[in-house]
């Protein structure tokens, strides 16, 4: 870990996050950064179960990442604070949150299948924070692995413009291949590289050796370097290589890498390398690329907040003089406490301090801070983080993900992280009656670091009912839960998280209104609400149509408030979404109105506007499947009767990809089908879409009448 002084070069630190779809290869590239930049001695592997960022036993049983890992490390005079992020859809708020706060990101493809599902929604989640970004493709060495193809994907799948500054040397393994993957061609400097080991003994890549193109691809090499070439002068304002390019001079891979980096900073390009993590090859040149072609916190934008009293706009700059902010982007729970993870954007705070959270008005108490490498056993104290860094902090006790912690003579609130819907729930109890009241407890800790878990009580059943993201996901929490926390649990089956919405626009008045049987004992408001659906919007709108300096503004936030808490339980149970609500009348007594009275007012506005008024929603998911052609037409035929919308058919050499939407409901028991139709040769993998009106089967089923499988 760097020294803390170079800390205070924000020009030098690089906060970078590697995302991709599962099994493209992130954790074992990730682990050979680490390697050559020194924070680890020895190379891990996934298949071995002993990576650095898979430090949770569950991740090395199962060969995934499930939680995102920070560890700071130093490549030449770069300190890079790098995030490995997991790939299954299931934790896809571990890539939502670490994007919020990272500068730069490394998007690894498998050079083979090119962009795949999850590809496209961590692509997407980058788009939404305006991070820029490098391409690395990766397992170049596998059969059928296709750099050209690859970029091309990149390029129109995502509507990107992927621009190689590297090209491979070969594709493919030595027997299936007339020219195996040996390395790499250096574009900026045209130099061939290969990645030689250390010893004979240990194959580890460590030493780049570079050498001169081989003749027969020379050719290749060359175009593909013009082509670099012509959309570098497409913005060389300062005529800084076009006309040395036009008549023949040398150009100065300092001034090449310049032009590269302004417009990967502008979002404009995006950087393609090549390697593979397997063979120890191409990933040197990737982390010499994060240094000289991803931001620094000062080419970021500064960030802006609000006042949380006066409601006016606060900018805060990457500068350690600056008033100090920071952002909770993620909370870790343990049986000992709770790490809090902070990006802090401005200022300096220090170990045994005490902030503000402005947007819940409590003070804080930084204990301590650290620097943690994974594992939060494994972390290094630290006296001081400065804007720029990330450090976790041990003592916090009432913030949360997404909460704004800031120096109370100057607050300002982040805007927060925005994580989408639970849509599988499972009932769950203790094995023992005596650990009801400790099952809570570790409901709320487990929420707390995850904001995409939820839980409730059933108000019909009693049951205790945990929702996630998936399957895997609610099982990661029952292993949690059991490993470590050491309570012993019991699940039932899945359960599709529904949702209701309005079928019409309606006007309503709600009321509370109780006569007074004693003095100040009476209740009474009345509301008048337009209720409307709102089928483009994720969540709800509530406002009003009043004159605050008429109405009283307390009475007004009540009846919103009452509005909002009667929406999260319709008809059938389940949260009303998509609805817009406008208050347009309140009627008042001046003896017997107060909060409570308008709360019951909203709240009886609502359950009016859903009487016989409601649509039943169910998610809907997008599957994709990658199957061997002879297999295509019983896994279509499948998803057929799965009332699956097969959107669209793709070619990747022999193999088939199917895109489609389909009932969640329809597939907990996909995994064992899609093996047994396949003979175990398909993969799949499959991402909450959206709601949309549930099938009369569906609406049977949920009144309870018997549906036949």
């Amino acid at each position: 870990m760097a020294k803390p002084e170079a800390k205070f070069d924000l020009s030098k630190v690089r906060n970078i996050g590697i995302i991709a779809h599962i099994d493209a290869g992130k954790t074992t590239t990730t682990e050979h950064i680490l390697y050559y930049a020194g924070a680890i001695h020895r190379l891990g592997g996934v298949d071995e179960g002993n990576t650095e960022t898979d430090w949770m036993e569950l991740e090395r049983e199962k060969g995934i990442t499930i939680q995102s890992a920070c560890v700071p490390l130093r490549w030449h005079d770069c300190t890079i604070n790098l995030i490995d992020t997991p790939g299954h859809v299931d934790f896809t708020a571990e890539v939502e949150r670490s994007l919020r706060v990272l500068d730069g990101c490394v998007v690894v493809f498998d050079a083979q299948k090119g962009v795949e599902a999850q590809s496209e929604t961590v692509w997407r989640q980058a788009d939404k924070y305006r991070v820029p970004r490098l391409v690395f493709m990766n397992k170049m060495d596998i059969v059928g692995a296709d750099f050209d193809n690859a970029v091309l994907d990149v390029r129109e799948r995502l509507a990107a413009r992927p621009v190689p500054v590297v090209i491979p040397i070969g594709a493919g393994g030595v027997k299936d291949s007339p020219r195996p993957f040996a390395g790499v061609i250096d574009l900026v400097t045209m130099e061939a590289c290969y990645f030689d080991h250390t010893t004979p003994s240990r194959p580890d890549g460590k030493i780049v050796r570079r050498e001169p193109i081989p003749a027969d691809l020379l050719e290749t090499a060359q175009q593909w370097r013009e082509s670099l070439i012509d959309v570098l002068t497409e913005a060389d304002d300062e005529d800084r290589i076009t006309t040395a390019y036009l008549e023949g001079r040398p150009l100065a891979p300092e001034t090449l890498r310049d032009l590269i980096r302004r417009r990967t900073l502008r979002l404009d390009i995006q950087p393609v390398l090549c390697g593979s993590g397997r063979n120890h090859i191409g990933v040197q040149l990737l982390m010499d690329a994060v240094c000289w072609y991803l931001p620094s916190p000062l080419d970021r934008p500064p960030v802006v907040g609000r006042h949380p009293v006066k409601g006016t706009e606060e900018v805060r700059k990457p500068d350690p003089k600056e008033p100090f902010a920071a952002l909770v982007f993620k909370i870790q729970s343990d049986p000992h406490g709770e790490l809090y993870y902070l990006r802090v954007y401005s200022g300096m705070m220090k170990a045994n301090s005490r902030v503000l959270n402005p947007g819940r008005n409590v003070k804080e108490f930084l204990t301590k801070l650290y620097h943690v490498h994974a594992d939060p056993k494994n972390k290094d104290p630290v006296e001081v983080a400065v804007a720029g860094d990330i450090v976790a902090a041990i003592g916090p006790k009432e913030s949360i993900t997404g909460d704004t912690l800031t120096d109370a003579q100057h607050p300002v609130v982040l805007e927060s992280i925005q994580f989408a819907e639970a849509v599988v729930s499972r009932s769950i109890e203790p094995e023992s009656s005596a650990d009801k009241d400790r099952l809570i407890e570790v409901l709320n800790r487990i929420r707390r670091e995850d904001p995409t878990f939820t839980w409730k009580v059933d108000p019909e059943t009693g049951q205790t009912v945990m929702s996630g993201m998936g399957m895997l996901h609610l099982e990661v929490k029952q292993y949690r839960m059991e490993h470590d926390f050491h309570l012993k649990v019991r699940v039932g089956r899945p359960r599709v998280s529904y949702r209701e919405t309005l079928k019409r626009p309606v006007r309503v008045e709600g009321e509370c209104v109780k006569p007074a049987g004693g003095a100040g004992t009476g209740l009474f408001a009345k509301v008048t609400v337009e209720f409307e659906p709102l089928p483009n919007e994720p969540g709800n709108v509530v406002e009003h149509r009043l004159d605050t300096s008429v109405v009283p503004p307390e009475f007004l936030v009540a009846a919103e408030q009452g509005i909002r808490g009667a929406l999260q339980s319709g008809n059938f149970g389940y949260p009303v979404i998509h609805v817009k609500a406008t208050i347009t009348e309140l009627q008042l007594d001046p003896q017997l109105s107060n909060d409570i009275a308008f709360q019951a007012a909203g709240a009886d506005a609502v359950n009016r506007a859903l009487r016989d008024n409601v649509v039943l929603l169910e998610p809907l998911m997008h599957l994709e499947v990658t199957v061997p052609e002879e297999y295509l037409g019983p896994v279509s035929a499948d998803l057929n009767a799965r009332r699956a919308d097969i959107q669209q058919m793709l070619v990747r050499g022999k193999l088939r990809v199917l895109e489609a939407l389909v009932p969640l409901a329809k597939m907990f028991d996909y995994s064992d089908k899609i093996r047994s139709l396949t003979q175990g040769r398909a993969s799949w993998t499959m991402e909450p879409k959206t709601y949309a009106p549930a099938s009369e089967e569906t609406m049977r089923s949920i009144l309870g009448e018997d549906l036949a499988d």
